[in-house]
């Protein structure tokens, strides 16, 4: 395969994988795979060491992207499609455990631009830290700070108290 298209494919991949993000973060994530996920919405002081369980998710497609790598050596596509995505997951590592947890690298949230739109879409996110209610599920992509907060209000204000009836 031409070396330009394969780059334009991972490319592509990279674009797709936010909005693969978007729904695996919203519909399993803050779904059935809240198990895993919950920990990523705690405080620190509730997971003991530099891991959460949340980190798992981390695993399950890295895993896959090495799949990916190796089933390209028959389908060289598929390499491609491999590139895309650890180069998504490259930049979510960098940006959302360095830049907005703070995980390791940076130190200081950004005071300008659109790292601070990112950072600040995350924070809303984190705002919530139930399994419903969330807003901002991406994250390459941030929609307007004021967007999210009007939504959170909204869904803050028509929420149902949780029943906590003993089962």
């Amino acid at each position: 395969m031409n070396i330009a298209l394969g780059l334009l494919i991972s490319l592509a991949v990279v674009v797709l994988m936010e909005f693969g993000a978007y729904a695996l973060h919203r519909w399993v994530m803050h779904g059935w795979g809240w198990g895993w996920h919950k920990s990523h919405h705690e405080e620190h002081d509730e997971h003991h060491g530099p891991f959460e369980k949340n980190d798992l998710y981390a695993l399950v497609f890295a895993v896959a992207a090495v799949a990916l790598f190796a089933l390209g050596t028959w389908v060289p596509l598929l390499t491609w499609i491999a590139i895309g995505v650890t180069a998504y997951g490259v930049l979510y590592f960098v940006f959302h455990d360095g830049l907005v947890h703070q995980r390791w690298l940076f130190k200081k949230p950004p005071r300008s631009g659109y790292l601070k739109r990112l950072y600040q879409a995350h924070r809303l996110h984190h705002a919530v830290d139930e399994k419903d209610g969330a807003v901002s599920f991406g994250f390459l992509y941030a929609p307007p700070v004021a967007e999210l907060s009007k939504t959170l209000g909204e869904r803050r204000r028509t929420a149902k108290p949780a029943d906590h009836t003993p089962l």
